[in-house]
């Protein structure tokens, strides 16, 4: 029977696939990089098969690589919460976390960051923007922010707030296509759509409670463009209200189906679904739903709308939905 694969040779390869360089992952993990190249050719010796392909700039992931990745690092995560459930309670939190998080966020939220970086001196936090939709456990994410309307099943959420969505247009775009009266007006006026689960094209909007197809003419996960297209007479969008109270306000927007044509995005931070979070992801959470209530975009979650949040200190977790 073959020897286990050693847990160095598995962190010296997710490491490397994670910062994307030899020597990067090296420095990271304080060993010189003839030991990582070494460890990664006895795993793939070990496996019979390429994971990655090297080169003098870049690392990329072969096919079996990326299946490999993935269950390599649901074994690391397992490690940790194992290595976390001994820890001596009293002692410093430490260890890595990656974050990810939508771009469209305050100033209080960036000291919100440096506050937690201070209190944990030992957690190596790592705080990516982007307004693409992560895969937690395939992209090695140990926590995000979210504004979503579903979750995908797997990871535990704590609902944050509720950010109002607003149907907007330009008076230009209206004098010209005509100003919608009711829901069935939609199907003739060109409309500004984002992803569904930051994958699929959206194609549905909230109307009272209900859905109603949309014809999308323009896609994109980044919000801000999705007003500022709006604002430019491209079409209608369905945006949060904070982002075009200005605009509203000077006239340079104008709200479509007031009354009819509203919603709410959920934000909520969530993290993949274990029997063991460990100490980092726990006192991250935390500090992220402390902070919340001082976020101006947000609006309390009504209680007869959400279902409180479960604290991930909890043994048992309701998976999101």
């Amino acid at each position: 029977m073959a020897d286990p694969i050693e847990t160095s040779e598995l962190l010296a390869f997710v490491r490397a696939v994670e910062v994307g360089s030899l020597s990067r992952a090296a420095a990271e993990l304080g060993v010189p990089r003839a030991t990582v190249s070494r460890r990664l050719q006895r795993l793939e010796q070990r496996l019979a098969t390429r994971l990655l392909r090297r080169t003098t700039r870049s690392l990329a992931l072969t096919p079996p690589g990326e299946t490999f990745y993935r269950h390599a690092r649901l074994v690391l995560d397992a490690v940790e919460g194992a290595e976390a459930s001994v820890r001596h309670a009293g002692g410093p939190i430490s260890g890595d976390l990656r974050v990810s998080v939508p771009p469209m966020l305050e100033a209080g939220f960036f000291a919100m960051l440096v506050e937690f970086a201070r209190a944990h001196p030992a957690v190596r936090l790592q705080v990516h923007f982007s307004s693409r939709h992560v895969d937690l456990r395939r992209d090695g994410y140990d926590v995000a922010i979210r504004a979503s309307t579903t979750l995908e099943p797997g990871l535990v959420a704590r609902t944050l707030g509720r950010m109002p969505l607003v149907a907007v247009a330009s008076p230009d775009y209206l004098a010209e296509h005509g100003t919608p009266r009711r829901r069935q007006d939609l199907a003739r006026h060109r409309c500004l759509l984002g992803f569904a689960r930051g994958e699929l094209p959206q194609s549905h909007w909230p109307i009272g409670g209900a859905q109603v197809h949309v014809e999308g003419s323009f896609f994109t996960n980044e919000v801000t463009l999705l007003a500022d297209a709006a604002v430019r007479g491209l079409g209608i969008a369905l945006v949060p209200r904070i982002l075009v109270e200005s605009q509203l306000a000077r006239g340079a927007l104008v709200q479509v189906l007031p009354g009819v044509l509203e919603g709410e995005s959920r934000i909520s931070v969530v993290y993949p679904e274990r029997e063991l979070v460990p100490p980092q992801v726990r006192a991250f959470v935390d500090t992220v739903v402390a902070w919340a209530p001082s976020h101006p975009s947000l609006s309390p979650a009504k209680p007869t709308r959400a279902r409180p949040a479960r604290s991930p200190r909890e043994p048992r977790r309701r998976r999101a939905t």
